[in-house]
């Protein structure tokens, strides 16, 4: 493979000024370090390492590079971002800065033809395209190995995903270790805003020796945080709606759920805010429409997940506030980062909810594999011989979906299984889990929770606090932040009225929480395959979900010990009744309580309840044998547990009726399944699952 081209230092300053003109305007000058990180790319084919805070500029030094290397005759530039607002955003900037780019990605599979001929025509000088490509079986037989040959430039953007150390580690980052190796001319920019000490070393060993590292201050003077500590999440949902249009500018709320993006945009809808909700359950269109809006300033605000956060490009943010602390400051700053970058102030604030602690555990531990699930995966492909779809995966392991979709990419990244058409598939070579490594990685992300802690106590300096966790240096307070003030922003209170909090209680009550029935048999039981119609429960409700605001009472119920149902949880399993009416297929003729061997109270008092409100008779046809199962118990195992325990009660005969299934709790919905299933077998039309509780 040759050697890189390289351009000369009047290329290169020639480059800079055409790309500062476009992206910036006429008489736009390059910073020193800009220019630095240039020349060691372009000049004299070296690899940098950029940890700039958000609107520093970092982009431009690619452009630059790329630039001036196309001008030298080298190849293009191909720039690998985690997200596709981000790579569309590039695809922009890229044109003014006289660039001719264009994006593989799987929304626009169609026209992969197209841009790999204008690749090999060289008509493009910049593909962009995410590291998630880079493991597509179809990228890596059709397009890698001729980008590879005629590689100019390799650009790793976000590259704190680079590092297991990371806070936003992306496993199919790794796979850039490839092109690294493949190519050690090759120049190469790693450029990120969220970086402490520990990535950025990592980072760097990763890009090679002789790896400039430029890394400037990463705060921002723009930025006035604050943080509202001793809010509920019922009361932080009726604090942004108070609060929103009392915040400059457009702006955006960022949550840690799907569940919250949709439930908070749907309440601010309802008060009146021109909001929309932003999650990576979107399809590609409506999120590209979205950020649109948001960018023109046609709404107030986007109620995001982490889906938007790195690359978005919006250059007047007025603000961000966050309902619920990120696990880690680094991911915190990150998504501040985006407020205020044109702007001389922007608000940023945070409302810590008492759910932080369980969603930050979830997350600490989602990317790290436990050794037994991995074991499980492997020994299942080895067995199949061929390759697995995750979904086949799920139902053989029991692993949940989103652990086990990481778990099988930092599989693959170790050299475990490898992805093919079909799905996943063993490599059969040796693998060992790294007991060591993984323990560290648990306890640096427990210090970052420890950090977060810190900030949300707001007991000292705001920024400081995050500074500290960047490893940035920090000469002094910043004399901004609510903390050094004393005092909140112009126009913002530290709790919201009750009359809006009554009505914010009032609208997440209403929210139904929907249980989605199983579709296949788990392995092991004596039942296999698809879950025959005949046998299949309908979507069922519950009261309460995970720690929920809105229903303290009915969590503490389903989660404490035995205890009769208390009026008011009864009163909000009335209101789920009256509210599911309208979806039945037929209304109810008969309640069947599951026999509960945690709850038998609760679940003997609710549908007798339940019974008496619907004058129904509550007939006992289920009967459970043997101790009840563990609660970090395995999908898989559970189902084969409660197959074997639960059985129909002797001359049971439910020949026509409509079967209300109460249970104190969903967890995995097996319990539900296999009762569902015996129900039907005793000659029920349908059953219809009834809990107080949906378990995470």
């Amino acid at each position: 493979m040759a050697p890189s081209t390289l351009a000369t230092p009047e290329q290169l300053q020639a480059a800079a000024a055409s790309v500062l003109a476009g992206i910036a305007g006429p008489g736009a000058t390059v910073r020193p370090d800009q220019l630095a990180a240039a020349t060691a790319l372009a000049c004299e084919g070296r690899r940098a390492l950029v940890v700039q805070a958000t609107g520093w500029g970092k982009s431009a030094v690619y452009w630059m590079a790329t630039k001036a290397l196309r001008d030298a005759g080298a190849g293009p530039t191909l720039v690998v971002s985690p997200l596709l607002a981000l790579m569309r955003d590039q695809v922009s900037a890229a044109g003014k800065s006289g660039l001719r780019a264009a994006t593989l990605n799987s929304s626009n599979f169609s026209d992969w033809p197209e841009i790999q001929a204008d690749l090999r025509a060289g008509n493009l000088d910049v593909l962009l395209t995410s590291p998630e490509r880079l493991a597509n079986p179809t990228f890596a037989r059709d397009v890698l190995p001729d980008l590879l040959a005629q590689l100019g430039m390799l650009v790793i953007d976000e590259a704190h995903c680079v590092s297991s150390w990371g806070h936003d580690f992306r496993p199919d980052y790794r796979r850039l270790a490839t092109v690294l190796v493949q190519r050690p001319d090759l120049p190469v920019l790693a450029t990120t805003a969220t970086a402490n000490t520990r990535v950025s070393d990592d980072v760097a060993e990763q890009l090679g020796a002789d790896t400039l590292v430029l890394r400037g201050p990463l705060a921002r003077a723009s930025l006035h945080l604050t943080v509202l500590p001793r809010l509920g999440e019922v009361e932080a949902f009726a604090w942004v709606d108070e609060h929103l249009d009392r915040l400059p500018g457009s702006g955006i709320v960022y949550v840690p759920t799907v569940k919250m993006a949709t439930e908070l945009s749907a309440y601010l809808l309802e008060r009146g805010h021109v909001v929309r909700a932003y999650h990576g359950q979107l399809l590609t269109d409506e999120r590209q429409s979205v950020e649109d809006e948001l960018r023109i300033n046609a709404i107030k605000a986007v109620v995001a997940t982490s889906a938007l956060g790195m690359g978005y490009d919006k250059p007047d943010l007025g603000f961000v506030v966050h309902v619920g602390s990120p696990g880690s400051p680094v991911d915190y700053y990150q998504q501040v980062g985006r407020a205020g970058r044109a702007l001389d102030t922007a608000q940023v604030v945070l409302i810590p909810t008492p759910a932080d602690e369980d969603i930050w555990r979830y997350f600490a531990t989602a990317s790290i594999p436990r050794e037994d699930d991995a074991n499980a995966v492997l020994a299942e492909l080895v067995q199949s011989g061929g390759s697995m779809s995750v979904p086949a995966l799920e139902v053989a392991t029991g692993i949940r979906r989103g652990r086990l979709e990481l778990l099988v990419k930092v599989l693959a990244v170790e050299g475990a299984v490898e992805r093919t058409i079909e799905g996943w598939a063993a490599t059969g070579d040796p693998w060992t889990y790294d007991r060591v490594r993984y323990a560290a990685l648990l306890a640096a992300r427990e210090n970052e929770a420890a950090l977060m802690r810190s900030y949300a106590r707001s007991v000292r300096c705001l920024e400081g606090v995050l500074r500290e966790a960047l490893d940035d240096p920090v000469a002094s307070d910043c004399g901004r932040c609510s903390v050094c003030t004393g005092v909140l922003p112009p126009g913002l209170s530290a709790s919201a009225s009750q009359e809006s909090i009554a009505m914010a209680l009032a609208f997440l009550r209403g929210a139904d929480v929907v249980l989605e029935p199983r579709k296949q048999w788990a392995p092991g039981l004596a039942r296999t395959g698809r879950i025959a119609s005949g046998l299949a429960i309908q979507p069922g409700r519950a009261l309460a979900f995970a720690n929920d605001p809105a229903w303290p009472d009915a969590v503490r119920l389903a989660n404490g010990s035995d205890a009769h149902v208390p009026d008011a949880v009864m009163q909000g399993m009335t209101q789920v009744l009256a509210r599911w009416r309208e979806q039945w297929v037929e209304r109810p003729s008969v309640i069947v309580p599951v026999p509960s061997t945690r709850h038998p109270e609760m679940v003997r008092s609710l549908a007798a309840a339940i019974g008496a409100l619907g004058r129904l008779p509550v007939i006992d046809a289920l009967v459970i044998d043997g101790a009840a199962s563990e609660s970090d118990m395995s999908a898989k195992a559970r189902a084969q547990v409660q197959s074997s325990r639960l059985s129909l009660a002797p001359g049971t005969i439910l020949e026509g009726e409509t079967v209300l299934l109460v249970d104190d709790a969903w967890r995995t919905g097996w319990t539900a399944t296999i009762a569902g299933a015996l129900l039907r077998e005793a000659g029920a039309d349908h059953v219809l699952p009834l809990v107080v509780h949906q378990r995470p």
